[in-house]
């Protein structure tokens, strides 16, 4: 067994690293540990670019957060040097009352962001490479844009290290407990045995292993981003002509995509939001079928005309999934002084790494924080199960 650290971080992606980087920040002693490599491409945070943007229809409560995430997105680039967020614009595109506009609306109402609204004549004027119905309108947003998440979780990883933590990769965690009487708790690895004041889990798609005794039922899904190659090249599509985009139909199907980012020869990123699989992260199909490189490419032809050429290539990423589609982060409510969750991100938490690590911190450190996270609890409705206090395993 390894000498007693202060503070052990289980999960070493997004969330796991800002949250080792904040910790050993604040003079702890940190031991990250990670099944893979550093920034990795076999969870969550991988892929090249996820969307930013602060209208949020998912609920003006993430406002608050999304604003502190872009100063410290901002704090990153500064402190390591590396480019990790463009702000290029962006656009929420659907009916009136579809979900994504009104949603978008309500809360840059709410919270005085800058926004315009777009009818579609607009929309194609200023962005020629959409064409979005009659019925259609957008929301614009001036500060939305990408951030790139290979990139954050190496600056993460980067200033964790300078700060004196201690990450362990390739060894997977097999176990934790609490020790008795909650002094503490040990965690399992393939390699070794490790203990500490408190533990920290940011598990990803593990997150049904790793903390089976929330009670929660997480779902795992597989997705797909896909790169396609324009015709007509991708001079149209670079940032400051094309947005970021999430367009909603008339059934409520979501897509969302990218400027190209990687060159003329990169291709252009999209995706469909929330139409994926069930899957195991131990086993997900990894191989992409022509039916479904077909379904987007037909979902893009009438929008994005000049877009659906030459497939560049498809990348298979997870989402865990709760049932309301909102984030689990908290003490853990059946070792409160123990052990600090951070999981169910539900496709749309990369844009708030850097605050979730820092409040992270504020939980594992202090057992509260002063940033608004009364959505995130985990006995809420519809989650509502009792956490049992026993250990979780993994395998």
């Amino acid at each position: 067994m390894k000498t007693s650290r202060d503070i052990i971080v289980i999960g070493l992606g997004g969330m796991g690293s800002a949250a080792a980087c904040h910790l050993a920040a604040r003079g702890q002693r940190v031991l990250g540990l990670e099944r893979f490599g550093p920034a990795h491409n076999r969870g969550s945070s991988h892929g090249g670019s996820r969307i930013t943007r602060q209208s949020y229809f998912e609920d003006p409560a993430y406002v608050p957060l999304l604003l502190r995430s872009y100063e410290l997105f901002a704090k990153l680039e500064r402190d390591t040097g590396r480019d990790i967020a463009t702000l290029c614009g962006g656009v929420m595109l659907g009916r009136p009352d579809s979900r994504t506009v009104a949603g978008s609306l309500r809360s840059a109402q709410e919270w005085g962001l800058p926004h315009e609204l777009l009818d579609a004549k607009e929309v194609r004027r200023r962005f020629p490479t959409l064409t979005p119905g009659e019925d259609e309108v957008a929301l614009y947003e001036e500060r939305a844009g990408f951030v790139r998440p290979e990139a954050t979780v190496t600056a993460h990883v980067q200033l964790a290290l300078q700060a004196g933590a201690e990450l362990r990769f390739e060894e997977p965690v097999t176990r934790w407990e609490v020790l008795p009487g909650g002094k503490g708790v040990r965690v399992h690895t393939a390699d070794d045995v490790y203990t500490a004041g408190h533990l920290v889990v940011c598990p990803g798609a593990w997150a049904p292993r790793l903390l089976a005794g929330l009670g929660i039922g997480f779902a795992i899904e597989r997705q797909v981003m896909y790169w396609f190659q324009p015709p007509g090249g991708t001079a149209p599509f670079e940032p400051g002509r094309h947005p970021i985009y999430i367009w909603e139909d008339a059934e409520g199907v979501q897509i969302y995509g990218f400027p190209a980012i990687e060159g003329p020869d990169g291709g252009a990123k999209v995706a469909f939001f929330r139409k994926g699989s069930d899957c195991d992260p131990e086993t997900i199909d990894r191989t992409v079928a022509e039916e479904e490189v077909a379904a987007m490419a037909a979902q893009l032809a009438p929008r994005i005309p000049a877009l659906p050429g030459r497939l560049r290539k498809a990348v298979t990423c997870m989402y865990t999934t709760t049932s309301d589609e909102h984030f689990v982060l908290a003490r853990h409510p059946a070792h409160p002084d123990s052990v600090t969750v951070a999981c169910g991100f539900s496709g749309h938490g990369f844009k708030f790494v850097p605050v979730i690590g820092e409040i992270v911190a504020d939980l594992a450190l202090n057992g509260t924080t002063e940033h608004p996270i009364a959505l995130f609890d985990p006995l809420r409705a519809p989650l509502g199960q009792s956490a049992t206090p026993e250990g979780e395993t993994t395998t």
